[in-house]
């Protein structure tokens, strides 16, 4: 008998959404989720799990950490969500309605990524009463929103040659193949201070300097897989002083690496030539937020993740995505990992909700995958 014939699916959904709820009034924003952490070491020593707390260097001076927890032998395949939220759930009022769970509209419901949790958290516990052995990794990550420090600092046993990652706002039955690249540049020109009433003519508007060169560059959409975006701009001291500061930041995300170096390499040139006709000095750098990625069909996670979705009840959409997940650091590592939607709609904002047809279509999903693991 297969493991979903086992269960009692009305106790397993009701089982599930009060675990969402419990997880979801946790607060946890980036850094901060020491008592989600908590939460899962408690859970992890009541259900007899191996597990290990593993710091995280950009957090180095924090009680917080990401968590792995070990199945049987730990396997070859790792399952993730992440416990951070983008916005505080501190004072959360959750509203069930008969299809959904949201929030009073005051916050965010935190269902990204507090729904992935809780789906691995219940098919656990599902898997453990059923007797069924299996082997497989679970990893808890931190600062997902903010940086992915967590699945970056990640250690995985070089056994782990597969990654399922719950935490996409794509409905159940959808999951990511191809993921963009995100890499950011800074720009700081410095220009001449001067009077800019008395002798303007004596000073560098490094503002100035920063306009033409804004100016020349292709923003927003490249084209259908490359956007370029300068999202802060900071400069000037006061309206009679010529400004000697410009301060920039920006970033580039394209399905393609090349695009995306192409374009800084575009974008460092065009302010290297308008700071030297200006006699402005420059300081360019520009860094990987994170690598694109894609999965073929061929590959064992693709068909593992389809077989999952088809056998609960649903279509298999394979589709991209511009926004970065823990899935772009465990393919950065040479884990082919796909990033499966659990339907928490409107991430980070108060709208946000998730319908409970589309847990319950998760825990299916994550009790095929565990199920059909060795």
């Amino acid at each position: 008998m297969k493991l979903q014939e086992k269960i009692n699916k009305a106790a397993a959904r009701e089982r599930l959404i009060r675990r969402f709820l419990e997880l979801a009034h946790i607060e946890g924003l980036s850094g901060e989720e020491e008592d989600l952490l908590r939460y899962l070491v408690n859970f992890s020593r009541k259900q007899a799990y191996s597990y290990q707390k593993q710091p995280v260097s950009e957090l180095f001076n924090k009680e917080t950490g990401n968590l792995l927890i070990q199945v049987g032998n730990g396997g070859n395949a790792v399952f993730l969500a992440h416990m951070d939220t983008a916005r505080s759930t501190k004072n959360l009022k959750a509203v069930r309605y008969s299809d959904r769970i949201c929030s009073s509209g005051d916050t965010i419901l935190g269902a990204d990524n507090r729904a992935g949790i809780a789906i691995l958290l219940t098919a656990l516990e599902l898997l453990q009463e059923s007797g069924l052995q299996r082997n497989f990794s679970i990893a808890f990550t931190v600062c997902e929103e903010s940086s992915l420090a967590g699945s970056r600092s990640l250690h995985l046993p070089p056994e782990i040659e597969l990654g399922f990652i719950f935490d996409s706002a794509h409905r159940p039955g959808k999951f990511i193949v191809q993921g963009y690249g995100a890499c950011d540049f800074s720009v700081k020109i410095s220009g001449k201070a001067a009077h800019s009433g008395i002798s303007p003519e004596k000073g560098i508007n490094a503002i100035a300097v920063g306009a033409k060169v804004i100016s020349k560059l292709r923003q927003g959409r490249i084209n259908d897989t490359t956007t370029i975006n300068i999202g802060k701009i900071q400069g000037g001291s006061a309206i009679n002083v010529v400004p000697d500061e410009l301060l920039l930041e920006g970033e580039i995300r394209s399905a393609d690496a090349s695009a995306v170096e192409k374009l800084i390499t575009e974008t460092r040139i065009a302010f290297e030539e308008v700071c030297t006709e200006y006699a402005a000095g420059l300081d360019f750098q520009s860094r990987w937020i994170f690598k694109p990625y894609q999965i073929k069909e061929d590959k064992a996670v693709y068909q593992k993740v389809a077989e999952a979705i088809v056998s609960a009840g649903l279509n298999a959409e394979p589709v991209s995505s511009a926004g970065g997940s823990d899935a772009n650091s465990l393919n950065e590592k040479g884990i082919p990992a796909i990033n499966l939607g659990i339907g928490a709609q409107n991430p980070h904002s108060n709208d946000e909700f998730i319908l409970i047809e589309d847990l319950e279509a998760s825990l299916r999903i994550a009790l095929n995958l565990m199920e059909n693991l060795e």
